[in-house]
């Protein structure tokens, strides 16, 4: 709590729940739109509310979007016959900054795990298994976080496809423990190419 008027500890209180700020970073970006309420505050205030009324996943590959079926599922440029399968879409948006993959993707929204009762029917595995299917798919690229939940999750997702098509993996530049998101594009470059059979 700060000696702010209750509707500005609000939005610092709802702004502190955003990752990486804590409650001194929300004050200071509080303050800072304030300030700038004229050129910030206010055209935030309206792209958010825009996107609190477009947004929606994608039907198909659970990217976020506009529309029900995404540009990059949309693209018949981008029916290459490869699907990339992220755990989440900040992950989808790290591959596609490094513009070296040039097929579909897949969002499983999570990752197996026993601890947190996350199962396949609690992410998007069925859908995969699905799409692998139905479209004409000749390689599933395993682009899951290096931890032992993306791994293990990696395994099933191989195990179920087996002898359904070609599965592989990133391979060198993802340290253990590395998550997408927070690789520079050299190393993502560099993993795609790389990507082994599991």
């Amino acid at each position: 709590m700060t000696d702010a008027p209750k509707e500005i500890d609000a939005l610092i209180d709802m702004m502190a729940r955003l990752p990486g700020l804590g409650p001194r970073s929300a004050r200071r970006a509080v303050l800072h739109l304030i300030k700038k309420r004229g050129i910030l505050m206010q055209p935030l205030a309206e792209a958010m509310q825009a996107v609190s009324q477009t947004a929606r996943e994608c039907l198909n590959c659970g990217n976020i979007s506009t529309t029900d079926i995404c540009s990059i599922c949309a693209s018949e440029k981008r029916a290459n016959g490869e699907i990339c399968v992220v755990e989440d879409v900040a992950d989808l948006w790290a591959m596609e900054r490094a513009a070296v993959f040039k097929g579909r993707y897949h969002v499983l929204g999570g990752t197996l795990s026993a601890l947190d009762a996350i199962g396949p029917h609690e992410l998007r595995i069925p859908k995969l298994v699905d799409r692998v299917k139905a479209e004409r798919v000749s390689e599933v690229i395993l682009a899951l976080n290096a931890t032992i939940d993306g791994q293990t999750t990696a395994h099933y997702i191989a195990e179920n496809l087996e002898d359904r098509v070609r599965v592989t993996s990133l391979a060198q530049g993802v340290p253990i423990g590395g998550e997408l998101d927070y690789l520079d594009d050299g190393t993502i470059t560099a993993a795609l190419k790389a990507r082994k059979q599991v």
